[in-house]
């Protein structure tokens, strides 16, 4: 070997140095203390401005998820009130004629009464109107009382009041008469 190769000129000493310079600027210069604990208090801030604003965000969908609820409750007729106005109009219209024809009062009856059953229907509420024999319900009729008949026992012999259904649950009940044990 020659002593070119062996010993590195100045030019190849300084290339090799630069890299290590390099390498030296891109580490982090070291933090004081008190750097440190200033970055953190500012986290802490951070992260507390943060809570603060999630915490009053889940009051105000609590607040509003309130608010929804009691309007639901008070508007919550509304639909069906809004099929009952023209039942209201039919019976106020008959009772303002003069018309002492029986037969024609009973048709504005009868064509008022299937208004009230269409609103009825249409605000998911039926008739609980048993048929003669029918077997006694409990759940949907009420006794008033009990008769000898020569029907089967406990089967409706008359029904003296219908009952309602809101939506599968009973609103009134049907008054009936059942059948007496034999």
């Amino acid at each position: 070997m020659t002593q070119e190769n062996q010993n590195p000129s100045p030019e190849q000493e300084n290339s090799s140095a630069e890299p290590l310079n390099e390498a030296a600027a891109e580490t982090p210069p070291v933090k004081t203390p008190e750097q440190e604990i200033a970055e953190l208090n500012q986290k802490i801030g951070e992260l507390q401005d943060n809570f603060l604003r999630a915490k009053a965000e889940g009051e105000n969908i609590r607040r509003r998820a309130v608010e929804d609820i009691a309007k639901a409750h008070k508007f919550a007729i509304e639909s069906f009130a809004e099929h009952l106005v023209p039942v209201t109009d039919s019976l106020y219209a008959a009772l303002s004629t003069d018309a002492g024809d029986a037969k024609a009062f009973k048709e504005g009856l009868e064509i008022t009464l299937k208004q009230l059953l269409s609103a009825f229907e249409k605000g998911r509420m039926t008739e609980i109107n048993p048929a003669v024999g029918d077997k006694f319900d409990p759940h949907h009729h009420q006794a008033i009382a009990s008769v000898p008949s020569e029907q089967e026992s406990n089967t409706v012999v008359s029904v003296l009041q219908r009952g309602y259904t809101v939506a599968d649950r009973v609103l009134r009940p049907a008054l009936v008469t059942v059948s007496a044990p034999k």
